[in-house]
């Protein structure tokens, strides 16, 4: 098992109940794959330095959590599909 940091920005129309959906989703994914999220931080709506989608703002999450390396690519496509995820950036955080 590996520490992992994983940044998610998600599309600023999504009503805050919504959100807070997706983040549980994304916390049974790492489970489904036999990970453990230690931590969510809710970072809030920020400005982007760049349009995404057409969007200024988004919504910031920072999980924590540990996973096995071969689960990442499953993760990362699940990501990859979730409609309300604009941008997203898994780091491996063990040295």
């Amino acid at each position: 098992m590996r520490q992992y940091e994983l940044m998610i920005i998600v599309h600023p129309d999504k009503v805050e109940n919504d959100a807070d959906e997706l983040v549980e989703s994304i916390g049974g994914w790492v489970k489904g794959l036999d990970g453990e999220v230690s931590r969510v931080d809710k970072w809030g709506r920020r400005h982007l330095a760049y349009p995404i989608q057409h969007q200024r703002e988004g919504l910031y999450f920072l999980f924590h959590f540990t996973l096995p390396p071969t689960a990442l690519v499953e993760l990362e496509r699940n990501l990859r599909l979730a409609e309300p995820v604009m941008r997203h950036l898994i780091v491996n955080t063990d040295n």
